[in-house]
């Protein structure tokens, strides 16, 4: 694993053993979260009705499996390919991407409590509203 700053931006470069090759120099960020950030672009992508081959012709790519790395967050797009993604779904370039520790604004109902939390809420406001009467 080597670490490296380059204007302020840390990186992480890390040889992968992908089937028993190493793929060189995987390039991780410390602030993205490279999964959930191709999870999302995947989401977008397909909610607006494209395939992965249509956007590997509408960025002019050789081949599809750079989206497909997209999508397993093993790669970001480019600055490039972003900013022509956000045109192309009418989405801010910053939109596509996922801090680390971010908690998503919509939650998935079977990855968190939502019932114990609208509990939680209206306990919360009763008392607060008890407070205030």
């Amino acid at each position: 694993m080597e670490i490296s700053v380059s204007c302020g931006i840390l990186k992480v470069k890390e040889n992968m053993l992908i089937g028993g090759d190493i793929m060189a120099n995987r390039i991780t960020y410390q602030n993205i979260d490279m999964q959930k950030t191709g999870r999302k672009l995947k989401r977008i992508i397909e909610s607006e009705g494209y395939t992965p081959r249509m956007i590997q012709e509408y960025l002019h790519l050789s081949c599809v499996q750079p989206i497909y790395r997209w999508y397993k967050g093993l790669i970001l797009p480019s600055v490039d390919h972003l900013f022509m993604l956000s045109e192309l779904l009418n989405v801010h370039m910053e939109d596509f991407l996922v801090k680390k520790n971010e908690r998503p604004i919509i939650y998935d109902v079977e990855q968190y409590n939502i019932v114990a939390a609208q509990k939680r809420i209206i306990a919360y406001c009763q008392k607060m509203y008890q407070l205030v009467a």
